[in-house]
C-alpha cells in the first residue's frame, strides 16, 4: 500500500520541488493520476495542481478563465523577469505569435534539417573514437543552441556556453542564485537587442522583434521586446536538451527499440513522440483563475493560482493505454508535453527535428551503446525537469 500511494503526502501539501518528483518522477505522477486529480499546495501563497489529461486540456484552452498574464512561475520571487508571449493573454499574445510563428513553422523547420543533421554528425563524430561520452555536455547542451543561434535567432554562437550555463542555473540552481542568473541572461539580451537596433536591418527575426508590435493601440515598450527574445532563448536552451537525452537514455537501456528502429526506420516519428510524451521537460505551468469555476469537483475562485501538470496528463491511462510503456507501435500518441491552446509550444517542430536527427545519426554511427558501468542519470525537477548527466560507453 505504501508503494501504491507513494505521493500521498503531496495530495494536500504539494511542493513542486519535493524530492519525490526528482527521484521517483513517474511513480509520483502515476499516483497523483490514480488518486488525486487536483492536489493542494500550501507552498508560498498556495496553489492547486491539476493532473488529469481531460482537465489539463480544458483549462489550458480556456485562457479567459485560466490566465497566463501573472506568469508561468509559481510563487515567483519579487522582481522576477517575465517572458513574452508566454506571460500574456490574447490578443497581445497572439499578436506576437503572429510575428514569431513563421520562423518556427513546420515548413521553415523542415528547411533546417540538413544543417541540423550536419551539426549532429559533427558532434557525434568527435565522440566516436573515445568510446564514451557524457552526452549532456558533449552533445545535448550544444545542439539546440547552435541550431537556434546559427539559423533562427542570430545571437553570437560563441556566447552559447555562457547563456546555457545561466539558463540552467536560473531553472535548476540554488534558489537564491536563480534570479541573478536569469538577470544576467536578460541583461545580455537587452544589450544585444540594443546593439542590433542601432545597425542596418538584416532581414531576420531580430529585426522583427526590434520593430515590435502594437499594444493597446500604441507601440509596445522596449522591455517587451527584450522579454520576447528572452522567451525564445530560454525555451530553446532549457527544454529540448532533456528530451534528446531521454531518447538516448531509452535507447541505451532498451536495445529492443534500437533493433526495431534498424528494422523499420519508419518508426522514427513515433519514437520521437513517445520520447516527448515520457520525457517532458516542462512539468507544469502556472495560471491564475479569473472566474469562479470547478475542476474535478474542486471549487476554484478568482485569484487562485493553479499548476497545469502537463507531465502527468501525458501519462493518464484515460488518454493513453499502458501509459508507462514506451511503445512506438501504439498508433496515435496523445500527450500534452507541448502544451495546449494558445500557449502551445512555439518550438515544437524544431524540438521534433532535433530529437529525430539525434536518434538517427547517433544510431548510424554508434549502433550499440550502453550506460557506463556504475552510472545512472541524475535529474533535477521543479516546474521544469532536466537530466543532469548521462554517461555512455560503446
Amino acid at each position: 500500500m505504501a508503494e501504491e500511494r507513494i505521493a500521498q503526502r503531496l495530495y494536500a501539501d504539494f511542493h513542486m520541488e519535493d524530492p519525490l518528483l526528482s527521484e521517483r518522477f513517474e511513480e509520483t505522477l502515476d499516483d497523483l493520476l490514480a488518486a488525486c486529480p487536483v492536489a493542494r499546495s500550501r507552498d508560498g501563497s498556495g496553489y492547486y495542481v491539476i493532473n488529469r489529461h481531460e482537465d489539463v486540456r480544458r483549462c489550458a484552452r480556456d485562457w479567459r478563465t485560466f490566465s497566463s498574464a501573472d506568469g508561468w512561475m509559481l510563487n515567483a520571487p519579487e522582481g522576477s523577469i517575465p517572458i513574452l508571449p508566454e506571460d500574456s493573454d490574447p490578443p497581445y499574445h497572439n499578436t506576437w505569435r503572429h510575428v514569431l510563428n513563421p520562423y518556427f513553422s513546420r515548413d521553415n523547420v523542415t528547411g533546417l534539417e540538413d544543417f541540423a543533421r550536419a551539426c549532429a554528425v559533427e558532434l557525434i563524430e568527435a565522440m566516436v573514437p573515445r568510446g564514451e561520452c557524457e552526452f549532456i555536455a558533449d552533445y545535448a547542451a550544444i545542439l539546440p543552441g547552435r541550431i537556434l543561434f546559427e539559423r533562427i535567432l542570430p545571437v553570437p554562437v560563441e556566447d552559447l556556453p555562457l547563456l546555457f550555463r545561466d539558463v540552467d542555473i536560473s531553472s535548476f540552481g540554488p534558489v537564491d542564485e536563480r534570479g541573478p542568473a536569469f538577470g544576467r541572461v536578460h541583461a545580455y539580451l537587452d544589450a544585444f537587442l540594443r546593439s542590433r537596433s542601432e545597425q542596418p536591418p538584416k532581414g531576420d527575426l531580430i529585426d522583427l522583434i526590434v520593430a515590435g508590435v502594437d499594444k493597446d493601440g500604441a507601440p509596445c515598450p522596449w522591455e517587451d521586446k527584450v522579454y520576447i527574445i528572452l522567451d525564445v532563448v530560454f525555451g530553446g536552451l532549457a527544454t529540448t536538451t532533456h528530451v534528446m537525452s531521454g531518447a538516448i537514455h531509452h535507447l541505451a537501456t532498451h536495445p529492443e527499440t534500437r533493433v526495431a528502429l534498424r528494422a523499420d526506420p519508419g518508426l522514427i516519428d513515433a519514437v520521437v513522440e513517445e520520447t516527448i510524451r515520457l520525457y517532458p521537460p516542462v512539468v507544469a505551468a502556472a495560471r491564475t483563475v479569473r472566474a469562479a469555476t470547478e475542476v474535478a469537483g474542486v471549487a476554484l475562485k478568482p485569484g487562485d493560482r493553479v499548476a497545469l501538470n502537463f507531465a502527468a496528463a501525458g501519462r493518464d491511462p484515460e488518454a493513453c493505454d499502458q501509459p508507462g510503456k514506451f511503445d512506438p507501435r501504439r498508433g496515435q500518441i496523445v500527450h500534452t508535453t507541448f502544451g495546449v491552446g494558445p500557449h502551445r509550444c512555439l518550438g515544437e517542430h524544431l524540438a521534433r527535428l532535433e530529437i529525430k536527427v539525434t536518434v538517427e545519426e547517433f544510431l548510424r554511427r554508434i549502433p550499440v551503446f550502453r550506460l557506463a558501468p556504475g552510472t545512472m542519470p541524475t535529474y533535477e525537477s521543479g516546474q521544469l525537469r532536466t537530466m543532469k548527466n548521462l554517461y555512455l560507453r560503446w
